[in-house]
This record gives structure tokens, sequence and C-alpha cells, in this order.
């Protein structure tokens, strides 16, 4: 078996039957995207993922990143790959066509994502930053910067990053230093970033930094940043890389995972200032870059997603091979997927993996809606559902994985616990993603106030509203599908009793959208999860009645069952613990711990 081999069939059925791909085709912008084609770039997409991306994994894992005159030496072999990424077109194919790209939905540049993120998270975030950039400037740049940047940026010749991190300012952007200075139609820039994903580094011929920094006439706080474009390499007069600016990378970090992406501490400005563009208005750039974080918020997401399929596929091949005790029924020495604890670890893995893969699907998805919907009204329902949910995806999805790659070292048993067979790699990579780009209670915290208090439960009350419609749907249904109606039914109840209680107490209790916001997001994400795999069962359903006796559809089945079964109950706790208020949390005073 290969390391890591795409589950295409999964994808393809979550495409099409969950997150409705259907309905996009009925858009005229998406009117090409057909099944047949989508399937055919998930193909390729398979192939690139599985023979030369996953194959560098665990090299690359082990050989790391360096700094080397100025440099960043990057693995063998990954020159190579992102010349082959470049080459074939991929960084572009979520872009619309006005800008050179491939014109495709957002839905199946989520689906090939997951198989970058999943063959090689490392590397693969060297596109994911580049293309929350490329949205960035697109929707705020002026058009000579567009003009300038985004042919090579969309084509994968030029790679971007984002810089808002500083030794004093982590999540407290309010906090940071680095100032730029009015230098005619362009700016100086001055600091030192840190946590600079792919900040320096040889794959791409130049790099387009998207750095957060103060006027001199800022206003404090978060009102006063703004937004610079600070290239690398400052174009020519015929648009190709010419000077290096004043900019260069001063260390890389030594983590606790993804070792081959290059953590950079960036320095601006040590001689004359980096030269930089203002990208939006003066003093308006946090606005700017959350167009670029809520990008990347949906990709760590299914990052979540990716690495727990890759530790699932890794932990199944581990079982069907590794020979340990004798199972019921068995007369000698079996494997151990013979063994219902282990049967239990994997089936946690694969129903979880689903459905952040379904949460993930349907809220890109969503955010083609919002985009392309053909009405005003439209396009704004579907906008608040996206807002609603990308801190959903990426709490639940991430949070989810440390137990899923937890789970894969477990069902290895003490070779799980060494880095000789994988399995620790898996586990050390997910740790990040429950805390760079915002971490598990930063996203709670954006759910429980911008999303929920901005609107008084709006969006979560329409998406409960819709819920409940397929709640009654599986309970007329025969079959395996009403048997998830009474599990779904309670733990919908649970969530709107949740909601209901938070809405009415958050008022007089200033803490308590911090300390629930956690319990209520995952509470949330069980739900959602728990209303897509229920979408997905009766579509398998669908196909069983129609006469088709592929195994596939039973199992999908037998998932979401277990989904009903052994993860949705936790909604009922998660309900209580949001019910239990803030007071527990804040009884020991800070200097009494």
């Amino acid at each position: 078996m290969p390391e890591y081999y795409a589950p295409l069939r999964d994808m393809r059925f979550a495409v099409n039957e969950i997150a409705d791909l259907a309905a996009l085709n009925q858009l005229p912008v998406f009117a090409d995207a057909s099944p047949d084609l989508v399937e055919a770039v998930l193909e390729q997409a398979g192939v690139l993922a599985n023979e030369v991306f996953s194959p560098l994994n665990q090299p690359g894992d082990h050989h790391g990143t360096r700094v080397e005159n100025g440099a960043v030496v990057s693995p063998p072999g990954y020159a190579e790959a992102y010349r082959q990424f470049v080459d074939n077109g991929w960084q572009g194919i979520g872009k619309s066509i006005d800008i050179d790209g491939q014109g495709l939905p957002f839905l199946v540049h989520s689906a090939v994502a997951e198989m970058w993120y999943a063959s090689n998270m490392a590397f693969a975030l060297c596109p994911l930053l580049t293309s929350g950039a490329i949205e960035a400037i697109e929707m705020h740049a002026d058009a000579t910067l567009q003009q300038a940047y985004l042919p090579h940026m969309i084509s994968g010749e030029w790679s971007g990053t984002m810089n808002l991190t500083e030794p004093q300012a982590g999540t407290d952007l309010a906090a940071i230093k680095t100032r730029a200075e009015r230098d005619g139609d362009r700016y100086r820039i001055r600091g030192q970033k840190i946590y600079i994903t792919w900040g320096e580094h040889e794959l791409a011929d130049n790099i387009v930094h998207l750095v957060l920094a103060r006027l001199p006439d800022a206003p404090p706080g978060v009102k006063g940043i703004s937004l610079f474009l600070v290239p690398k390499y400052l174009p020519a007069a015929d648009g190709s890389p010419g000077e290096r600016n004043d900019l260069r990378v001063v260390s890389v970090e030594s983590k606790l995972g993804i070792h081959s992406s290059p953590t950079c501490v960036m320095s601006y400005g040590d001689n004359d200032g980096a030269i930089g563009y203002l990208v939006g208005e003066e003093h308006n750039g946090l606005a700017c870059m959350f167009t670029m974080m809520n990008n990347a918020r949906l990709e760590v997401g299914m990052q979540g997603v990716a690495i727990s399929e890759r530790a699932y596929q890794h932990a199944l091949a581990y079982a069907r091979e590794r020979v340990q005790g004798v199972a019921r029924g068995h007369s000698e020495r079996s494997t151990i997927i013979h063994h219902p604890d282990v049967r239990r670890m994997l089936m946690q893995m694969r129903a979880t993996t689903e459905a952040g893969r379904a949460l993930a699907y349907y809220a890109s998805a969503q955010t083609d809606l919002a985009h392309h919907a053909e009405s005003a009204e439209a396009r704004a329902a579907h906008q608040r559902r996206v807002d609603l949910v990308i801190p959903i995806v990426k709490g639940w999805c991430t949070e989810m994985a440390q137990e899923t790659t937890s789970l894969g070292v477990q069902i290895h048993g003490g070779m799980g616990f060494v880095e000789e067979t994988g399995a620790a790699q898996h586990m050390r990579d997910a740790r990040i993603l429950t805390i760079y780009e915002g971490t598990t209670g930063i996203q709670a915290l954006d759910l429980m106030g911008r999303k929920m208090l901005r609107d008084q439960g709006q969006a979560m009350g329409e998406l409960i509203a819709e819920m409940r419609e397929l709640l009654a749907t599986l309970a007329a249904a025969t079959g395996a599908p009403a048997d998830l109606a009474g599990p779904f039914g309670t733990a919908l109840d649970a969530l709107q009793d949740a909601t209901g209680w938070y809405l009415e107490n958050v008022a007089e209790d200033p803490d308590l959208g911090s300390a629930v916001g956690v319990d209520y997001m995952m509470l949330a994400g069980n739900v959602v999860c728990a209303w897509l795999m229920a979408r997905g069962a009766l579509a398998a359903q669908r196909h069983i009645d129609e006469g088709d006796d592929d195994v596939f559809y039973a199992n999908k089945l037998a998932t979401a069952q277990f989904f009903a079964d052994r993860v949705l109950p936790r909604s009922l706790a998660q309900r209580d613990m949001v019910r239990a208020g803030s007071a527990s949390v804040m009884a020991i005073a800070a200097d009494a711990f």
C-alpha cells in the first residue's frame, strides 16, 4: 500500500452528494464544472499527491530546513516538486478566469487542497499562503498592484506570505510595532515579524509578503494598522524580479512538527527600509488582512481533515498487518483489526474524518454561493452561513485532528511512539493546527461574539431551522437513515437550548462567551457534522434503493450510525457545560493559582 492514497471515492461523494456540486453547476460561472471534469481534476491531483508530494513527506520531516548564506535550504526534491506543481497550473485552480485562474469552484480547490495537505502538509503550506495572498490582493489592492503581481502569483511563479505576528504581539495585533513611512507613492517598512510560514525559500522566483505596519500618524490600537505589499525582489520594468528589497530571513524556528516548512523570523528595513505598497486604505489594514485570514482558517480546517485521513490510512494499514493476540472466533493469532477496541478506534478515526470532510466541503460550496449566487439576497444569506461556519470548521476539524492522530499512534502501540513508523509525525504535524491562524479559543470568541451577538443568533437560527427540515425527512424515512433521527434530534435540541441560554445570559456575564465558547463551538460542530452525515446517509440509501449493491454505500450508512452513536452524544455534555456558565471557570483568583 502506498504511504498515502487519495480517498477519491469519498471525496467525490462529498463533493456531489453533500456539498451539492449540481447546485453550483446551475450558476453560469460554474456551468462547465461538470462532475466528469471535476473527477478528472481530482484524479490528476491524486497522482501528483501520491507520486510526487507524498514520497517527500517523511524524508522532508527528517531533513527539516536551515538558513545558509541568507537563504533557506529546503529538503531535497522540494524544488522539483514545486516546479511540477507550477507547470501544471495548480495554484490557480479555484481562482477566477478574470485573473487568469482556472475558474473552477472553490469547492474543487478544497478537495484538491485536501490531497496536498494529506500527502505533505508542510510543503503544501506554501501554496496555501499564496492562495490567501492572491485573494487579499484581488479584493483590496489597486489595479496597478493587481496587474503587476497577480499573474505571477496565480501561475505559482511567485509565492505569498502573511506577516502579522511580532515577538511582543501574538494574537494581540494592537501591539504591533513594525512601522511604515511614506516615500512618494510607496512606503518604507521597518520592523521584525515572527512565525512567517515559508517567509524565505528558493522554490519560487519571488515572494510577495503582505505585512501589517503602522504609519507615524496612525491612531492607537487595531484601527491604526495598515497593510503593505512588500516583495522580496522589486519587479523590473519588464515585470521580472529585479533588485533585492531590504528584507531578510533572520532564522527558522525549531518546531514540534511541520519540520520541512520554514517558519521564519523576518527582518524588514535593516538599511534604507523595505519598499512596500499600500493595499487598501491607510489605517484599514486589518480589515484587508481578514480576507486572507478567513481564507486561511477554512484551509486550516481542511488541513485537520487531511492529516486525519492520512493518520487513518496509516493506522488501518498497520491494523491489517500487525498480528497480536487471538481474536474472538479465531483459533490462531490474528491481525489486530479483528479486536473490537481497535475497530472502535478505527471507526472513530473514519467517522470524524468523513464528518470533517463533509463540513469543510459544505463551507467551501457555501463560499462559492456567497460570491456567485444570482441574487443579492441569496448571496447575503450564503455569506451569513459562511461567516457562521468558518470558525466551526477551523475549530472543530483541527481539535478532532488531535484525537484522530493520537488514536493513530495508539493503534500502532509502542511502534507508534517511535519515529520509524511515521505515525508520530502525523500527531506532531497536527498539533499546530489548533494554534496558527487563530487558536481554538480565538475561533470560539469569533463565533460567540462577532457571529452570534452581531445578529442576535439570526444566522444560527437559520441553520437550526434548516437542520430541522432534514430531521423531519429522517423521521419519515425508511431503512437505516431513520435510525439517525433520534440521536440527531436530541443533539439538535441541545444546540438550540444552548444557543437560547447563551443569548439570554451573555449580557449579564461579560466572561460567558470566552468561558463556554469552545464547548459551544464543539457542540455546534458535532451537530452540523451529524446533519451533513445524515444527508450523506440519505443519498447512500437512495443508491441502495435503486439497486446499487456497492459496499461503499452500506459503509456510509454504518459510519453515519457510528457517528450518531459514539460522537454525537458528546453534545449533551457540551450543552450542560455551556449552561454551567463562567462561575467555576473564574472562581479562583489569578494570583491564587
